[in-house]
């Protein structure tokens, strides 16, 4: 090869929801690639950051983020593009889920999951790309959406789940065609059913039941995620933008 195509080295990622899961998990992927990191979370990441920036030997760096709040993401990018001296890529993954009768929900448990899920995700989206766009700086965006986007997932009751994550999949299409001529990428990736922290918190018999329709015949591992992340940050997918890339063990092709 001429060049390394999927390398990130000379580039800073912003991660959201990096202090645990699958955000953790693909930020030390991201800097065994080249990049520096910064995370934002809720849960100060200070120590995430600095194993990372130790085993990789990248600068990292970590701000306590509430990505449902612009005013505190504007202040957390501001204070991150001055410690690190710019920001070329966003990993926009942080996330929750409820479950729940649609009936008996509370107004309030519906209100979370979308804020977290799709009004989180926009605001940092918003945030970065004017950074960039305001800087006359090109840049990539990956956002995390699931396959729930695609598909109604059972036994489980997740209305909110499922409807925030296809709101994700159109954001990132409607701002990749916004942002085209502007030289800012927006992709999203589409996990199934993976083995972290959310997933672990359900009953054995639920995964089990998920396990039984994967055509896989396991739950992926977050590690499993990171090559799809680092294709679209990188070079490897310059005229690729829009793309939702669901990494699922085949669950929705069938």
């Amino acid at each position: 090869m001429l060049k390394n195509m999927f390398s990130l080295k000379g580039k800073t990622t912003l991660i959201t929801g990096g202090n645990q899961g699958i955000g953790k998990c693909i930020a030390r992927y991201l800097a065994d690639a080249g990049s520096d990191i910064v995370i934002f979370d809720l849960n100060d990441a200070t120590k995430t950051a600095e194993n990372i920036a130790e085993e990789f030997q990248v600068r990292a760096a970590a701000y306590i983020c509430d990505v449902t709040n612009p005013t505190m993401i504007k202040e957390c990018m501001n204070a991150a593009v001055k410690k690190m001296g710019g920001l070329d890529c966003l990993f926009n993954n942080a996330g929750i889920s409820i479950h729940g009768d649609t009936i008996e929900a509370k107004p309030e448990d519906w209100l979370a999951v979308v804020n977290v899920n799709l009004n989180g995700i926009y605001h940092v989206a918003q945030a970065f790309g004017r950074y960039l766009i305001t800087n006359g700086k090109k840049g990539t965006i990956v956002n995390t959406a699931s396959m729930s986007a695609s598909i109604v997932n059972i036994p489980q009751i997740q209305p909110s789940y499922n409807a925030s994550k296809a709101g994700v999949v159109h954001l990132t299409k409607s701002l990749a065609v916004e942002w085209a001529d502007k030289g800012v990428r927006v992709n999203c990736i589409s996990p199934g059913y993976m083995k972290t922290e959310m997933t672990a918190r359900e009953t054995k018999e639920l995964r089990d039941l998920w396990i039984s329709k994967i055509p896989f015949g396991r739950m992926g591992e977050p590690d499993e995620l990171a090559g799809a992340v680092i294709y679209l940050l990188s070079d490897a997918s310059t005229y690729t933008s829009g793309l939702d890339m669901i990494v699922d063990g085949c669950y929705t092709v069938v």
